[in-house]
């Protein structure tokens, strides 16, 4: 399944590079893109585990930068 997410505070090019690396090794994710300047998360995972799956995303994201958000 493919989706696309708005990011909010997304403050920099070099960790939307660094989310993309830590999301591609999530289990179950077989796709994954940062666009900086549109502030967009595209991402392609397992139907099955997208909520578990966008909960690590979520973790992995706050970790590299804390107030980057996935919009609700």
């Amino acid at each position: 399944m493919k989706k696309v997410y708005k990011l909010t505070d997304l403050d920099c090019a070099h960790c939307a590079a660094k989310m993309e690396e830590g999301i591609a090794k999530i289990d179950g994710v077989k796709s994954v893109s940062i666009n900086f300047m549109t502030q967009k998360l595209k991402i392609e995972a397992d139907e099955k585990q997208l909520d578990t799956i966008m909960k690590e995303v979520q973790a992995v994201i706050s970790r590299i930068e804390p107030e980057c958000q996935i919009a609700k």
